[in-house]
């Protein structure tokens, strides 16, 4: 594992010179690091890249790391990560990417995940994207999100996007079974010509299924941001998509969020909501002994939090 890597963990996944739990460490399309544990098994795909995880019914309280390292320019990473979670399992997932490059060469990673969640499993997924270095290649990351939640299963999914990307394309899909429930919270940061496009769509096809999707960013620059989410209420159900984006400069935001209500009692529900920072807040900071800037730094940040 080279010291690009190292600092790279330590922004996306929290590392501190290893890992509590199971993990695999991907490093420029290879692996730096593997351990599995009695509950998690961790094997290499024979077809393909990737990787597919097991986690045995009824595992509490453990935790698998899955992050993925770029390092240098001129690479183009893709691989396949499957997710098979047993009944009532009770875990954590931490992903996240980071792509590093020195020089004028473009660095990739696109990683395609699927979770399949038996009845009664839940899983928190935690993901952290940032790009790094002083080099003038692109900086790409397109992760791919496919979500199978079966009876009353539950898939909470904590996303962000720090900083330092120039490229990214965003697409989750779920389909969501009879009392089972999907939870979003995607944080979106995009400066200077950085891109960054945000695809959900979810199927409500079980009675009492849920979806909840928020979506909280700042576009800077003059970068731009693309939204769109399409909920489908297939039975009786439950469904909520809100974009909220700070605007700052040149910058360029495109909500647009969609319903389609294929049964009488679904319930669905949209919110959109795109502006510049209030005048009256920074003010208010300022009042407190900050600077212009300072307040802008604060209030951009407990925004995203």
């Amino acid at each position: 594992m080279n010291e690009t890597t190292k600092k790279l963990l330590k922004m996306i996944s929290d590392w501190t010179g290893t890992f509590k739990g199971a993990y695999n460490i991907r490093e420029d399309g290879g692996c730096a690091g593997r351990k599995s544990s009695e509950n998690i098994k961790i094997e290499s795909k024979t077809d393909k890249p990737g990787l597919d995880i097991h986690i045995l019914p009824g595992t509490i309280g453990e935790s698998v790391y899955i992050p993925a390292c770029v390092t240098h320019g001129n690479v183009d990473d893709l691989v396949y990560n499957d997710f098979y979670v047993g009944r009532n399992a009770d875990v954590i997932i931490v992903a996240g990417c980071g792509v590093h490059t020195e020089n004028g060469e473009p660095a990739r990673h696109n990683g395609i995940h699927r979770f399949f969640l038996e009845p009664g499993a839940r899983v928190k997924y935690v993901e952290k994207h940032i790009g790094t270095g002083k080099g003038t290649g692109i900086r790409t990351i397109d992760p791919v999100t496919e979500a199978y939640l079966a009876e009353n299963s539950v898939l909470e999914m904590d996303t962000a996007q720090i900083g330092g990307v120039d490229h990214s394309v965003r697409k989750t899909t779920a389909t969501v079974a009879a009392g089972a429930k999907l939870l979003i919270r995607e944080r979106l940061l995009t400066e200077n010509e950085q891109e960054a496009e945000t695809f959900f769509q979810v199927d409500l096809n079980g009675e009492g299924s849920g979806a909840d999707l928020i979506s909280r960013s700042v576009a800077r620059g003059s970068s731009h941001q693309t939204y769109t989410s399409t909920i489908v209420g297939n039975a009786p159900c439950s469904g909520h998509s809100e974009c909220d984006a700070i605007i700052d400069g040149a910058a360029i935001v495109d909500a647009s969020p969609k319903l389609y209500a294929h049964h009488v009692e679904a319930a669905l529900i949209h919110e959109a909501a795109i502006g510049k920072i209030a005048g009256e807040q920074i003010l208010k900071l300022r009042t407190l002994g900050l600077t212009e800037q300072e307040a802008e730094a604060k209030i951009v940040e407990g925004f995203l939090s």
